[in-house]
């Protein structure tokens, strides 16, 4: 019980330094830790081992926290000024949070919990489960209004062909990291930001990786770009981040990121470099990872009508 008094602790500290950074106006750092603590929570609303003793009625109402996490998430990206699920709404569940064991009324909004995506060996097949961003409701270029909820370690099809306009593939090789072999489900979210960090389309993780082979971890999986390349604002970006799994903190963490600028989509391979976290979709007080010659292997493939 002591253990997970220690993880109930961990989960309220995480909810505190997100809503702070929500009230503080830093929407990129709040939607990270939002995402991170969703992460966390679904996970344990959807263990099988019941390791920390939670009934089935909490596991519910630990998904339903996560699924509220992922609704504040999603207004905070939306560039509408009415925002869809408030933060005074989010920090009604503080008290929840805290103290899961003593909660017993009924959860105050009408949420349900989204099942966590299945931890698959490498080269499995993902299952078609998890919620994390948005797709695109067609608000148009430069607005991520009304992308639904989507699922991690689902992949969009390719956007329809547009006279005079340009589709963009882009292949993930492979990643190189020193420890590369100790890395665990690690995966790659890809996202399109503008220069203020905002989703221009809805985010895309990859299955979890194909292999890992001495300082590589490979993918080789196709990312279809959900916007025409013309229709993208100046100083946008192409955004990577890979994320793996941490077992003794319970939650996915993002390892590193790299980037793609404007200027750099063109087709045939490319090699980007990479940078530590946090990520920083402004762009602003960017380090490198490492000094060692570690990248991300891309193959970039244009297709007009």
């Amino acid at each position: 019980m002591a253990e997970v008094q220690k993880m109930l602790q961990r989960w309220h500290a995480s909810f505190s330094k997100a809503t702070d950074f929500d009230s503080w106006g830093q929407l990129v750092e709040a939607v990270d830790e939002y995402h991170i603590l969703a992460r966390h929570l679904q996970k344990e609303a959807q263990s099988q081992t019941n390791a920390n003793e939670f009934t089935e009625d909490q596991k519910k109402t630990i998904g339903k926290i996560a699924t509220c996490l992922e609704l504040r998430s999603a207004a905070l990206q939306s560039s509408q000024s009415q925002e869809d699920f408030k933060l005074e709404d989010l920090k009604k569940l503080e008290p929840i949070i805290k103290n899961i064991f003593a909660y017993n009324k009924e959860f105050p909004f009408d949420v349900q919990p989204v099942p966590l995506r299945k931890i698959l060996a490498p080269g499995e097949e993902e299952n078609l489960e998890f919620e994390e961003e948005e797709e695109d409701g067609g608000a148009g270029a430069g607005s991520p209004d009304a992308f639904p909820v989507r699922v991690p370690g689902t992949l969009l099809p390719r956007l329809p062909s547009e006279p005079g306009m340009t589709l963009l593939t882009i292949r993930i090789e492979k990643i190189g990291l020193k420890d590369a072999g100790q890395c665990i489900d690690p995966y790659i979210t890809v996202s399109v930001k503008d220069l203020n960090g905002i989703d221009l389309t809805p985010v895309q993780d990859t299955p979890v990786a194909s292999r890992k082979e001495d300082t590589y971890v490979h993918f080789n999986v196709d990312i279809d770009i959900q916007k025409h390349v013309e229709k993208l604002t100046k100083g946008a970006a192409i955004f990577f981040e890979f994320k793996h799994y941490k077992p003794k903190k319970r939650f996915t963490s993002t390892k590193c990121f790299a980037f793609m600028e404007m200027d750099e989509i063109k087709p045939g391979p490319i090699v980007i470099e990479l940078y530590k976290k946090p990520t920083d979709f402004k762009r602003k007080k960017l380090q490198l990872m490492t000094k060692k010659p570690l990248y991300l292997h891309l193959h970039q493939t244009l297709l007009k009508d």
